[in-house]
């Protein structure tokens, strides 16, 4: 191992221990949570049924509608009520920070047409605070993309009243978890759908982790996006919980009860490898980010996804950085991920 790459994980190990509220949480098929019930004698091929028809069905298992209570304050905060009901309140009004469009466009991108301009969405990480990758929206808007940077599911001002982490969108309840990533493609969509309203046609959503598999997911589900950017890509669901760092408290969870087989099963509806076998990604606008000592989100998995994604028929722009899953919000990653991003919505959105 070269002395640079032991140092990446050296820093990696370092950034995952110093979350101290990670805690193993107890195994639950959660079926209550996609319509079945908790008494039902067979709720592995419960899951594995619902799963598949999801798969099939997933135009429909992904629409929702606009919201009607769509709400600006004074501090460019979006609020509106989610189309899952989910089993907390608090969690089923959607917030979204909005960073309005700067007039610093360079010159070279200046000739748009008239109108609000460009637009992203932005759905960050697991665990994101309220404050987290503001510092990537405000870089946006000051090239004159207006910006939306929607809260997750259980995360900051959504998170539900006890927990300290977000582990309903990713723990040891197969159900739960279904249901909570479901809910941020749905709320997403909603997002989109506001944009619209206030006069943007040219869309894009930028994802990161987490984020980028929700926001893979949209984008294939959702023809209003032109490109889609993601830092940090990977394959299933249930892959990057059993072999990634930062979820081996989640896969603790759940190995005595299910396989890494069975739980890519399950949790397939959720993953974007499917929808890319099903040639969803075909011709859609894409640019992935990874990290070539990624501990997270492997990046064998990223090259699987990369290697599914062009035998359909995609053809996605690649940067892999010598770096991790943390650190690539140090320098010089952060710099080089940072401007090819951007410069890649600027053509893409122009």
């Amino acid at each position: 191992m070269h002395w640079f790459e032991r140092k990446i994980r050296r820093y990696e190990h370092r950034r995952w221990t110093t979350d101290d509220n990670r805690r193993v949480q107890p195994f639950h098929w959660g079926l209550e949570h996609i319509g079945g019930s908790p008494d039902d004698p067979n709720p592995g091929e419960f899951v594995r049924q619902y799963a598949r028809n999801a798969i099939v069905t997933s135009a429909d298992w992904y629409a929702t509608t606009p919201a009607t209570d769509y709400g600006l304050d004074r501090e460019n905060v979006l609020t509106f009520t989610s189309s899952i009901v989910s089993p907390w309140p608090e969690n089923n009004l959607v917030h979204a920070q909005l960073f309005p469009a700067r007039n610093s466009i360079p010159s070279r991108f200046s000739s748009r047409s008239s109108g609000p301009g460009p637009a992203v969405l932005v759905l960050p990480n697991w665990n994101a605070k309220w404050h987290g990758q503001n510092g990537l929206c405000h870089w946006i808007q000051r090239l004159g993309i207006t910006v939306l940077k929607m809260s997750m599911p259980y995360h900051d001002r959504r998170m539900a009243k006890g927990h300290e982490r977000a582990d309903q969108i990713c723990g040891p309840n197969i159900g739960l978890t279904l249901q909570a990533n479901r809910q941020a493609v749905h709320d997403a969509r909603r997002c989109l759908r506001w944009l619209e309203q206030q006069g943007h046609s040219k869309i894009g959503i930028l994802g990161t982790s987490l984020g980028s598999s929700v926001g893979y997911i949209t984008l294939v589900h959702d023809k209003a996006i032109r490109a889609g950017g993601f830092f940090h890509v990977s394959t299933y669901y249930a892959d990057v919980v059993s072999q990634g760092m930062t979820t081996n408290h989640v896969w603790e969870g759940l190995r005595q009860h299910v396989t890494v087989d069975e739980l890519r099963d399950y949790w397939a509806p959720i993953s974007p490898m499917p929808y890319v076998e099903r040639g969803m990604g075909a011709g859609r606008t894409c640019f992935m980010v990874y990290g070539k000592y990624d501990p997270t989100m492997l990046p064998e998995l990223t090259r699987q996804m990369l290697d599914s994604l062009r035998r359909h028929g995609s053809d996605p722009r690649v940067l892999e950085l010598a770096c991790g899953h943390y650190s690539l919000e140090l320098a010089p990653f952060s710099y080089i991920a940072g401007y090819r991003m951007l410069s890649f919505f600027l053509e893409s959105l122009a």
